[in-house]
């Protein structure tokens, strides 16, 4: 006679707390990997050309190691659980390389980037992909997922914020080349300690969700399901837009308050205003999902950034107080950028696990972070062209008057357009809460 599974529950507010604090040590990561390594591997003796060529592969490799890792994850039987496990396993790597890229040996070769780069990349995705796939499951409820992202997103939130702080106060007094040595020092340390500490906790005190599977399919089947689940492709083209929206300020912020505004000195300042106000957003745009939907509220928030955005390219340059009130705005809508649409995800999900008989969530959430490296990629690859057609080109001292206008068109004017487009998109997004509710109820019934 088979044992009946447990009833789907949801997660109490410490579980919450417990699962979202590895993502605090996760997103220290991002800001040294991306920004800093590049500008202090340069520093020390490799070609700027070659950094970037080894970042790029680097890239390349996520795309296969992503979608492998949310397969074999959705695949794993062990009793420690299938996401545990695989985050167990990943978390080891992930510090241990790390260390090794942020904290290179005085020689420093274009081999032990590239080898540690690579190994960070897969730890990062072995420990990323089952992780993300952990919260989509962790609650059954259309507004319990909600309370799942803001936890994580909030404590990833957090973590940006400190990674920018950390490094305003390691670097402040000390010229380039020794604040990036000191911050990347820190930020080694950190990892070596913070990450497996914060895993710990989480892999003792967080249970492993009930997997809802009642079959297996094969990978072709599953790649047809995946390609008939209309909600998904829907959420994840409006995610990808938004993405790419959203990169185009991250990839030309320096250039932009630099050249344009002629704030260089308060570039920083900005950006912590713009995060910190991104988390007091999250709540705001929760209180608003409750009272609409997710995706109307998340509507409501790009609307509101695009009305802060269009004015950023006509400002002139020393406005701090108006880019400020920019910052201000932008970074408040963002929140509900972080956490409806990953909440969103889990839904989307239900419509795949009601329609096959398997939870296949990490295969889902390995595509969705591919969607998000692919905008940045995306934004880079388009801005820059663009720029140096125009005329600005800083490494040659090239800041024309049509240069200047485009920085400030790419900056703001081109994320307005494309928010526009995610918003018609997701207007009338066809998962609600009562939809979602009925899809729970089939998961259920064919147990």
């Amino acid at each position: 006679m088979t044992t009946p599974r447990p009833p789907a529950r949801e997660p109490a507010w410490h579980e919450l707390l417990f699962y979202g604090l590895p993502a605090l040590p996760l997103a220290l990561l991002t800001l040294p990997f991306y920004v800093i390594v590049p500008s202090y591997y340069a520093s020390v003796g490799l070609p700027i050309a070659l950094v970037g060529n080894i970042l790029l592969v680097v890239r390349l490799f996520d795309a296969f190691s992503d979608p492998l890792a949310g397969y074999l994850s959705d695949r794993t039987v062990i009793r420690f659980g299938r996401r545990r496990s695989w985050f167990a396993a990943g978390v080891p790597l992930t510090a241990l390389a790390a260390y090794m890229v942020f904290n290179p040996p005085e020689t420093v070769t274009w081999q032990h980037l590239m080898i540690w780069s690579l190994a960070l990349s897969l730890g990062w995705t072995i420990a990323l992909v089952p992780y993300n796939a952990w919260g989509a499951e962790l609650s059954p409820s259309y507004a319990g997922r909600n309370r799942v992202t803001v936890f994580r997103e909030g404590f990833a939130f957090v973590g940006t914020l400190a990674a920018l702080i950390l490094q305003y106060i390691v670097s402040a007094g000390q010229s380039a080349a020794v604040g990036l040595e000191l911050t990347l020092d820190a930020f080694a340390l950190i990892m070596v300690t913070a990450l497996p500490l914060a895993a710990l906790v989480t892999l003792l005190l967080v249970p492993e969700p009930v997997n809802r599977s009642v079959s297996k399919v094969s990978f072709a089947e599953g790649i047809g399901f995946m390609r008939n689940n209309l909600p998904f492709k829907r959420l994840v083209l409006a995610f990808l837009i938004n993405g790419l929206a959203n990169g185009f300020p991250v990839t030309l912020f320096i250039l932009f308050v630099g050249d344009s505004l002629q704030l260089a000195e308060k570039a920083g300042m900005f950006l912590i205003v713009y995060f910190f106000s991104g988390l007091l957003g999250m709540p705001f745009w929760l209180q608003i999902a409750k009272l609409t939907s997710k995706h109307r509220s998340w509507c409501f928030a790009m609307l509101l950034a695009c009305g802060a955005f269009i004015f950023a390219p006509f400002l002139p340059a020393k406005a701090e107080a108006l880019f400020l009130a920019v910052c201000i705005v932008t970074g408040f809508s963002v929140g509900a950028d972080l956490v409806l649409p990953a909440s969103l995800q889990a839904d989307v999900i239900d419509v795949d696990t009601a329609a096959s008989g398997e939870q296949r969530s990490g295969i889902y959430l390995a595509i969705w972070g591919l969607a998000t490296k692919l905008a940045l990629a995306l934004a880079v690859g388009i801005a820059f062209p663009l720029l140096a057609f125009s005329g600005y080109d800083p490494g040659a001292g090239i800041r024309t008057d049509f240069g200047i206008l485009m920085l400030g068109l790419l900056y703001a004017a081109f994320p307005v357009a494309l928010k526009l487009i995610a918003i018609i998109l997701m207007w009338n997004f066809p998962l609600d809460a009562s939809r979602q509710e009925e899809l729970r109820e089939a998961i259920e019934r064919r147990r």
